[in-house]
């Protein structure tokens, strides 16, 4: 068997590695060696195709984009009403369960890893807009009537929730329980009449 034969393998093991010691052991941890480790591989065949910790923490949330859009778009699909896929789609992006506890780990530890640094800030501002474009798309679809600022500061309102509740309840779960969360989205939409 020839090595390209390997290669979707191996970069499905790698991004695993680089995901799982991520959401598992911190950004501080996050090595070229610990991915290593993680992959049961050399810390050659990790530089091979992450030449450094930057690219690690690029494929992270590469990896938290694509997980996250896939995600979003089905269950923006299956639901029966606007109102009903602008929360399924919010509700997942809270720390509702261990999956969605560990993306919320790997965007703040990317987060954190953005301060001082101009490429990884412009990575998360592109992903970021996407997301807040989503749900200005389903709060228009909800309130069709509304003027533009009031979308915009609603986005901005509900994806501040989301991900502040998310990053609170990944560090303190017993704090911030799922259904304690979801309660917090359903008072945040009928606060703002979705």
């Amino acid at each position: 068997m020839s090595r390209t034969a390997d290669l979707p393998a191996q970069q499905e093991r790698l991004s695993r590695a680089v995901w799982d010691v991520l959401a598992g052991q911190g950004i501080e941890r996050l090595t070229i060696r610990a991915v290593a480790a993680a992959a049961g591989c050399t810390t050659g065949l990790v530089m091979h195709r992450f030449p450094n910790r930057r690219a690690l923490l690029q494929h992270a949330r590469q990896l938290l984009h694509e997980r996250t859009r896939g995600r979003v778009e089905a269950l923006e699909a299956a639901a029966a009403t606007p109102r009903d896929a602008l929360r399924a789609v919010l509700a997942q992006g809270m720390a509702l369960d261990e999956e969605t506890a560990r993306e919320s780990v790997v965007w703040v530890g990317f987060l954190a890893a953005t301060v001082g640094d101009e490429e990884l800030a412009a990575l998360h501002h592109a992903n970021n807009a996407a997301w807040r474009d989503r749900i200005g798309r389903l709060v228009a679809a909800v309130a069709p009537t509304w003027p533009t600022p009031r979308v915009t500061t609603t986005v901005l309102a509900l994806v501040a929730m989301v991900e502040g509740a998310a990053a609170l309840a990944s560090a303190d779960p017993a704090a911030y329980p799922p259904e304690a969360q979801e309660a917090m989205l359903d008072a945040t939409l009928a606060a703002f009449d979705l």
